[in-house]
């Protein structure tokens, strides 16, 4: 699709890419005559640096022969260097048209130095005389320089003339050619940006009169717009819209057929929520059912066997009152003992129970069925595939602002990954004979309840056991005043 956005990205495209190919002609070239022209005006310049060095070394050779000192020969043997080194440079700009006058030239500043070393040399050999007409010598040398200079600067031009000429006239055609193509780019903007609003505005006037056409109820006008672009798309939309509303009647007639039905079927959910209320009766039926049992079985003189019926009537209970609400921990470590009877009744020597419990910290509140679940998956994990058996600990006692859980076996331990499931709440959920609440769940219980994420520890090595800590605020929120 011809999209309008897709026409905007061109236009800025082309105006953009000519913008830059216009600067980066102009730059260049404009970079090329400056980088030409300063060429040529460095050569000026280390010509006269030439003359003015000449000049100061011979001023500085007078002041020496005048009032001989370490210092004043210190400057003479530094300007008498920087001499060296701009004659060495001068060397470089030697071309056909001044050939026969630099080379004269670059002699005349060999002749200076040497006269300045002689007029000096004669000077420390006590030879005054021979000195004075050697700076003689050197202060006419200079003069030579000078004029030599100046002959060299009138070589330079009329070499360079041309190009000064050239050069001007290349600017003044650069600065035309900006002008043009700067025109040029604007015209073709306002034509395409023209072309472009008409080529918008018009279909949205036919689609206008279209609508309104629909609007008093003829739907036999159709709208024909030609194009591959969003309006094109919008006018062929809004055509089928058009044909779709005589269909309209008929489907609101099937939409109220479909009404009665969503009545019928809403009856239906309400029929199948109280089919779901009356199969709440039958955890309640079983409950009463084992109570009577465990009395009759009582009555027959099987107390073991009554108190173990009573100990799975209590722990059914416990379950259909207790998980919706807070509990005391006491509560919890009750109905633990009742599982544990019928886990010791089922493994007889094989599982060893041990408690250790502070009766000060029993009067804390926690989610219902917290220890059970736990103490289940030790008892499935650690106890029942292990031949002997083993014992499961369980430590409750007060640190600090918490109440310590802790509760120990002697199983084959957890690898890291069941672990990290367990703490980040994603354990799979597990088939088998356990009573349903998975150790994720306990977790993310006790999460919610305190509104912490640090009330659970996991301690676990494979082969070695597993410890698990439950931190348990005192408060729920961490308020003394709950």
């Amino acid at each position: 699709m011809n999209t309008i956005q897709k026409k905007i990205y061109t236009l800025v495209a082309v105006v953009v890419c000519s913008m830059v190919v216009i600067w980066v002609a102009l730059t260049y070239y404009n970079q090329k005559m400056q980088n030409q022209y300063n060429d040529i005006l460095q050569r000026y310049l280390q010509m006269n640096e030439v003359s003015a060095l000449s000049r100061e070394l011979v001023t500085t050779l007078n002041n020496y022969i005048q009032t001989p000192s370490n210092d004043k020969l210190y400057v003479l043997d530094n300007e008498r260097r920087m001499l060296t080194e701009a004659k060495e440079q001068i060397a470089q700009l030697k071309n056909d048209a001044n050939l026969f006058t630099l080379t004269n030239y670059l002699n005349l500043i060999d002749s200076l130095i040497n006269s300045t070393d002689r007029s000096i040399r004669s000077l420390h050999e006590n030879k005054k005389e021979e000195s004075i007409n050697d700076f003689t010598d050197a202060t006419r040398l200079s003069t030579y320089i000078s004029e030599m200079t100046l002959t060299l600067f009138d070589t330079e031009l009329k070499t360079y003339d041309q190009f000064y000429r050239d050069m001007i006239k290349q600017s003044e055609l650069l600065n035309k050619l900006g002008l043009s193509m700067i025109a040029m780019i604007t015209c073709i903007l306002l034509l395409f940006t023209y072309l472009f609003s008409y080529s918008i505005t018009r279909p949205i006037y036919k689609l206008t009169q279209a609508a309104r056409e629909l609007s008093r109820g003829r739907f036999d006008t159709s709208v024909e717009i030609a194009g591959n672009d969003e309006i094109s798309f919008l006018a062929k939309t809004f055509d089928r819209m058009r044909v779709n509303i005589n269909n309209l009647f008929s489907e609101i007639q099937h939409k109220a057929q479909l009404e009665r039905e969503l009545q019928s079927n809403k009856l239906l959910l309400q029929e199948s929520q109280l089919l779901s209320l009356q199969s709440q009766i039958h955890p309640h039926f079983l409950f009463n059912t084992l109570d009577t049992l465990s009395k009759k079985v009582y009555l027959e003189g099987l107390e073991e066997t009554s108190d173990l019926i009573a100990s799975v009537a209590r722990l059914l209970r416990y379950s259909l009152k207790r998980l919706d609400r807070p509990v005391t921990l006491y509560e919890e470590v009750m109905i633990l003992r009742e599982y544990m009877l019928i886990q010791q009744t089922r493994f007889t020597e094989r599982l060893r129970y041990i408690e250790h419990i502070d009766e000060s910290c029993l009067y804390i509140q926690l989610p219902g069925l917290t220890l059970q679940p736990i103490i289940e998956n030790a008892v499935i994990h650690a106890i029942e595939p292990l031949e002997h058996g083993g014992t499961i600990t369980l430590h409750i006692t007060e640190a600090s602002d918490r109440i310590l859980v802790e509760i120990k076996d002697e199983g084959m331990g957890m690898s890291a990954e069941r672990i990290q499931q367990i703490l980040e709440e994603t354990e799979p959920r597990r088939d088998g004979h356990s009573t349903g609440i998975g150790f994720s769940n306990v977790v993310k219980r006790l999460r919610l309840f305190y509104g912490q994420e640090n009330v659970i520890e996991i301690e676990s090595n494979e082969g070695q056991g597993t410890t698990v800590r439950l931190l348990l605020p005192k408060y729920r929120g961490g308020n003394s005043d709950a």
